[in-house]
Order: C-alpha cells, then sequence, then structure tokens
C-alpha cells in the first residue's frame, strides 16, 4: 500500500511538473546564460532585459491531470450510463458510490448553476453537489426555474459535431471562396500560396462547374464604379458563376432557385456597421474570454469581441479555437478576430463564419506583435505584405455578408509609420472601418500612444470610420482621445490595458466621473466573473480550475489599479510606476500585492483550495509596466 502511494503521489508531481523535453531546454539555458555571466558584468543588464519581455513561454504546465484517474463517465451524469458508446473499454467509472468515495470534499453550500437556472447539468460531479443532490445521490431540479430558461439560447456559436467531422474529412463546400482563388490564380499565374485552388474533394468538385473569372486582378487602381452602384468585384464573381444551362453541375442541389441564388450582394447592400461614438472592447488575448466580456457589458462596453483565433485552426475544425467564438446572448453588437497570413486560407474561413455563426462583424488582426505570428507573415507583417494584404481583404470581403473591419499599427517599425499609407488603400479593398493602436511592433506596448498621428490618420480616413487605440484609463484619456477626430475609442488590446485594470472604465467614461470604488465592490466583481466562469467551463473539478486559472490571469492584471483615494494627483496614468503601498483595508492590500501567492489566496477564497503541488505563473510577464 505504502509503494502505490509513494506511485500516485509521483503522478501527481508529474502532471504538474514540466515535459522533458522543455527541462531539458531550460537546463541549456540556463547554462547559456551562466557562461554569458563570466564573460562580464556590462552584459548582465541586457540578459535581465531579455527574460522580461513578452511571455512566460518557459512556464511550468500547470493543467492538473490527477483528478481524470477517477473521473465519472458523463453518460452517468447525463442519467443514461446504459447507452454509454465505449461499453466494458470505457475508461471512466460507472459506478456513482466508488466515484463519491474518491471525490474531493465540496468547495461550497451554494451551486450557481443550480440557483440561476434551476439544475446543475453536472450532477454528482458538480463540486458544489450537496445543494442539488438528494437520496442516493439523484440530481434535483427545480421544476419552475427550469421551464423559465427551457428553450433559450444562452451561448451561440457552438461547434456542431456535423460541421466539425466535415472540417476534418474537408467536405466543406466553399464556392466562394473558391471562385475568387482561382481568379487571383489565373490573374497570377497560379503561382503563391494565394492561389492554390487544390488539395480538398470540395475544392475539386466546384471547379469542375465553374469557369475560371476573368479579369478578377489585385489592381492598385481604383475602378470606376458603374451608374447603377454595382460593385465591380460583385460583377467580376458574378461573371465566375456559371451560366445557366451552359454547364452540368457536379454539385446537386434540390428546391426552387430564389432570388439568393441569383443575384450577389452589393456593397451597398451589406449589413452596415453602426458604432460611431460607441465603447468598443478590444480582443484580449487570453483574458478576453466569455465571462469578462460579460462582465465588462454589464459596465457598460458598446461593442464586444472575441479572442483573436488563428483561421488554419478553425478550417480544422479545433474545438479550443472554436470555443474563442462563443457570444453570450447579452452580447447585442459582436464581432470576431481572425489572424492568418495567406488569401486562401483567410478568404475560406470568412466564409466558413459567414455561413455557420452569428456576429455582427469579422475583424482582421494586423496588429499582433508576437514573433510566433510575425514570422509567419500573420499580424504586422501584413502591414509589409500589401499584395497579399490586399487579396486577403478583398478576398473576405467578396464572401462576407457581414462588415469587415481591421485592426492595424503605426508600423513595424518604431519612427517609420505607414498607417497613413495603408488607410486609403483599406477604404478602396473594402474594409468597413479601421482600428490604429497608435504603437509600432517595435514598441509593443512600451512607451505611450502616438495620439497625434492617430489624428492625422483620422482625417486621411474620412469618411470611413477610423477608431483609436492606446493609454486610455480614465474619463479625461477618453476625452481627449475623442477630441483628436476619432470616430471612436477601442479599450484596450493588451499589455497595459484599461479594461483589465478596471473593467468599470465603462461606467466612467459614460458617467464623467472618477470612481473610488471599494474593496469589497471590487471582490464583488471577482465573485461575478466567478460564477459567469463556473455557467461558462462547468462546475465540475475541470471547470473549477479552468476557471480559477483565468481568474488569476485577470488577477495579475488587476494588481496595477491603484485607487482613487490614495492617489496624489489625478488620473492615474497607465505607465506610471507605484510604490508598494498599504490599502485602507486588508482586501485592498491583498488586491494591490504583485506577489502570485496572494493572487491564489483571492482565488481560493471565491473557489476553494488549490489542488495539490498547484503552480501558477502568468503568461504575460508584463514588460511595459515593470
Amino acid at each position: 500500500e505504502e509503494k502505490k502511494e509513494d506511485v500516485e503521489e509521483k503522478k501527481e508531481e508529474n502532471c504538474q511538473s514540466e515535459p522533458p523535453a522543455k527541462r531539458v531546454r531550460l537546463e541549456e539555458l540556463s547554462q547559456d546564460r551562466e557562461s554569458q555571466e563570466d564573460v562580464g558584468a556590462v552584459e548582465k543588464e541586457p540578459v535581465e532585459r531579455k527574460r522580461a519581455r513578452g511571455q512566460n513561454k518557459s512556464r511550468p504546465c500547470m493543467k492538473p491531470n490527477h483528478y481524470e484517474q477517477s473521473r465519472l463517465c458523463p453518460s452517468v451524469t447525463q442519467g443514461c450510463a446504459e447507452k454509454c458508446c465505449f461499453g466494458a473499454r470505457c475508461r471512466f467509472l460507472h459506478n456513482v458510490s466508488e466515484y463519491m468515495a474518491t471525490k474531493p470534499a465540496d468547495l461550497g453550500q451554494s451551486c450557481v448553476l443550480f440557483e440561476t437556472f434551476g439544475k446543475c447539468l453536472y450532477g454528482v460531479t458538480c463540486r458544489f453537489a450537496q445543494a442539488h443532490l438528494g437520496d442516493s445521490y439523484q440530481n434535483i431540479i427545480n421544476t419552475e426555474l427550469a421551464k423559465q430558461w427551457e428553450g433559450k439560447l444562452l451561448v451561440r456559436n457552438n461547434l456542431a459535431k456535423d460541421l466539425q467531422h466535415r472540417l476534418r474529412k474537408r467536405k466543406f463546400s466553399f464556392k466562394k471562396a473558391d471562385e475568387y482563388l482561382r481568379g487571383l490564380a489565373k490573374t497570377h499565374g497560379g503561382a503563391g500560396k494565394g492561389g492554390k485552388t487544390t488539395g480538398c474533394s470540395a475544392e475539386e468538385q466546384v471547379s469542375s462547374c465553374t469557369a475560371p473569372p476573368e479579369n478578377l486582378g489585385d489592381s492598385r487602381e481604383c475602378p470606376v464604379k458603374p451608374e447603377q452602384g454595382e460593385d465591380p468585384k460583385a460583377e467580376a464573381l458574378q461573371r465566375a458563376s456559371p451560366a445557366g444551362g451552359e454547364e452540368a453541375s457536379s454539385i446537386k442541389t434540390m428546391g426552387p432557385v430564389t432570388d439568393e441564388d441569383v443575384t450577389k450582394l452589393r456593397s451597398c447592400e451589406k449589413k452596415q456597421l453602426k458604432i460611431q461614438g460607441k465603447l468598443y472592447l478590444a480582443p484580449l488575448t487570453t483574458c478576453g474570454n466569455l465571462p469578462f466580456r460579460r462582465i465588462c457589458k454589464r459596465f457598460g462596453a458598446d461593442v464586444t469581441c472575441g479572442e483573436m483565433a488563428v483561421c488554419t485552426n478553425l478550417l480544422q475544425g479545433q474545438s479550443s479555437e472554436w470555443a474563442l467564438l462563443k457570444r453570450h446572448h447579452t452580447e447585442d453588437i459582436f464581432g470576431v478576430q481572425l489572424e492568418g497570413a495567406f488569401p486562401d486560407t483567410m478568404t475560406k474561413c470568412a466564409e466558413l463564419l459567414n455561413q455557420t455563426i452569428e456576429v455582427d462583424f469579422v475583424d482582421i488582426n494586423v496588429g499582433c506583435p508576437i514573433d510566433l505570428v510575425y514570422k509567419k507573415g500573420g499580424g504586422c507583417a501584413l502591414m509589409t505584405r500589401s499584395n497579399k494584404f490586399e487579396q486577403i481583404v478583398r478576398g473576405m470581403n467578396s464572401v462576407l455578408d457581414v462588415p469587415l473591419t481591421v485592426k492595424i499599427r503605426t508600423g513595424v517599425q518604431e519612427k517609420i509609420n505607414v498607417a497613413h499609407k495603408l488607410i486609403p488603400k483599406l477604404r478602396e479593398w473594402g474594409a468597413s472601418m479601421v482600428t490604429l493602436h497608435g504603437r509600432s511592433r517595435e514598441q509593443r506596448y512600451t512607451r505611450c500612444a502616438d495620439w497625434d498621428y492617430i489624428a492625422e490618420c483620422a482625417k486621411i480616413a474620412t469618411p470611413m470610420p477610423l477608431f483609436g487605440n492606446g493609454d486610455i484609463l480614465s474619463y479625461e484619456d477618453a476625452h481627449r482621445a475623442m477630441q483628436t477626430g476619432v470616430s471612436g475609442i477601442m479599450i484596450a488590446r493588451q499589455v497595459p490595458v484599461g479594461a483589465l485594470i478596471k473593467p468599470w472604465l465603462f461606467t466612467e467614461i459614460k458617467e464623467q466621473r472618477h470612481w473610488d470604488i471599494s474593496s469589497s465592490e471590487r471582490f464583488d466583481i471577482l465573485k461575478d466573473f466567478s460564477n459567469y466562469g463556473l455557467e461558462h467551463w462547468g462546475s465540475d473539478t475541470q471547470g473549477v480550475e479552468k476557471t480559477r486559472k483565468f481568474l488569476l490571469e485577470w488577477l495579475s492584471f488587476l494588481c496595477r489599479y491603484i485607487p482613487v483615494g490614495l492617489l496624489e494627483h489625478l488620473p492615474q496614468k497607465i505607465n506610471e510606476r507605484p510604490p508598494y503601498y498599504m490599502g485602507r483595508d486588508y482586501m485592498e492590500t491583498l488586491m494591490a500585492s504583485q506577489n502570485v501567492d496572494d493572487w491564489v489566496k483571492i482565488s481560493e477564497l471565491l473557489l476553494g483550495p488549490v489542488p495539490t503541488n498547484f503552480t501558477f505563473l502568468p503568461k504575460h510577464k508584463a514588460n511595459s509596466y515593470r
């Protein structure tokens, strides 16, 4: 028995430790650093600075797997154990009594899912199960409350199993994208990655029944529009479609021919994006999840956008990537942001989303500065690849029924601005709106945003709306930004960020005041986030730990907020470095701590004790703040 316990303890430790390959790499890096330190004291400073940049790429593996060893089969939780598709091969438990004997202790006496919806879908696996378990571990249901939510779709844009299967088997038809890409291939002689039209069975079917379009290029000249106001791009795509009865289609269709089958949408007939003067919560990698967006929406955010999604992962049907597109029913104006480097994948992804999810706009990420994206030609790199950039914007615009927006930076290099040259072209290519972050890629998130340059670009962009982004942390900052002539402001992208430091910033801007929010009010916000997280990710052990992970990521930003009542002068500047200070009460001091152990302590007040050997290291090192 002692040997078994030792083996189990080792397994738990292995769940938290790093993979062997990563440990070897860390050892090599530490040896390199030791050798550099021996060279001289002069080289110590750049090594320290390099270590503080960007992301914590070598952080330990924080996914606890020890609770998977005695997990209850989902078929038992859903009350249909006899329908388990794996039968005797199922690796999960089917005996509820055996599961309850090894289940960790409950974390609380009230379950947010049971209190809100009248039923907890997680049954006995819920970490707050004592609130809704009866005799023989039966799941209690509040019938009256459950009827109120019956038939209501709370979260949209879920990935259906049928769609995921078609994407993985490459059986999804990209008819509009294929037509555009064939025209592109003909214009450029089929060279380059943007001109690929083979390799997918659906594409081969479409190519066998469609004549290649003519004169469908990425001409730099602004074409003269016809008198009827038709989009020349739409005309070219219409010419690419087969004439009635000339060629037999290999794709079998049924039912009457409608106007949608024959008529193309003109640009003036597309849904308009009218968000001028509204507060726009930008896509926030890692922290801009659905529970956080619900918090910001409650405080007055008008427009929300999902986290950056990689188009190739979406086309492959990856569940984790599709989760970034989910939309809560309270998000009335919602968009998704795509990242990609080539016209074929971006155009197909745009058509895929146009057919399968509900969004009000699609945004292209041309502002991401991280090396992983930039070296592949995406993010900021598209600003230097104007041909590919044009093909992407024109292609996505031709397949979307909703507006297309673009998020850019001032440029790649710090003192060489190129945004003012791209903005008129983006208007010509079909973008409905541009958002400009007032920093270059080299700056990343350091130093102040250049709002004078944003003002110049806003004049150039007219009549196309241009939103400004950067260094908005108070209503005075927002007021000054609107005086530059921008159509609206975006709050806020990454590090440093206003929305993550103080999500009540939207209320301050709308009410034109400084809110001296108390520590108890801030703790209530964290409590609401935890409840939203349990609703979204689940109230079982896996859902609780995922909620904890994202809560800790957010706390790594929240600790930078300085209470209004403690400031010597208003407002707080986003790049100011406050000294260590004592708050007006214990909780305020605890929330101001930049110690990871204190963040974990706050999470334990909301989600119970952390698992054995739990470790946490935030994703972002916050180089611009330290």
